[in-house]
């Protein structure tokens, strides 16, 4: 390729609505599960917020984000490093890869979970697995922060599937976070 065209390229990429994001998105959004989009009052702009369960989800390109990359920046099975101008790519890459890890550190502090998903994850041999266990990933966290036990207030008390005084809403029930 030219520099022109290769420049032409990488101009034409964009950071929001990608293939791989609007998969995750319609996959989520079919789920029941409500998010918003890349919202600028987190670091980084997570591509997905879902408040509910306090998780940021990231939909990265294995090849901006140096997905499998070693520390000598050597090309893995998933991300190719262009031979023209591979000092700047480098460079590009490493800088993204340190952001990245600061901005999951500031939301981590900030009490958000933070879940990556690459491209190359998505690819149609593997995409139902990745997305199964991203909906398993947030029911476990929604499970771990909003934790119900019970507590039996009163042995007289109906179960909560019996017919119950109207006037008696208390079940017992009681939030693990009080």
């Amino acid at each position: 390729m030219t520099s022109e065209q290769r420049s032409r390229n990488m101009a034409a990429i964009h950071s929001k609505g990608t293939k791989p994001e609007m998969l995750v998105r319609r996959w989520l959004w079919s789920r029941g599960f409500r998010y918003r989009l890349n919202s600028p009052r987190l670091p980084g702009k997570p591509d997905l917020v879902l408040r509910r369960y306090r998780t940021c989800i990231f939909v990265n390109g294995c090849f901006w984000h140096g997905h499998k990359v070693t520390f000598d920046m050597e090309n893995s099975e998933c991300c190719k490093i262009p031979k023209t101008n591979r000092e700047f790519w480098v460079a590009k890459i490493r800088r993204n890869q340190k952001r990245d890890a600061e901005e999951r550190v500031r939301l981590k502090e900030m009490g958000w979970h933070c879940i990556t998903v690459w491209e190359c994850e998505l690819k149609p041999q593997v995409r139902q697995q990745t997305l199964t266990a991203l909906e398993r990933t947030l029911h476990h966290i929604f499970l771990q922060d909003h934790s119900v036990t019970y507590e039996p207030m009163d042995e007289g008390l109906p179960m909560a599937a019996e017919n119950a005084p109207s006037a008696r809403s208390d079940f017992g029930f009681a939030s693990s976070k009080e």
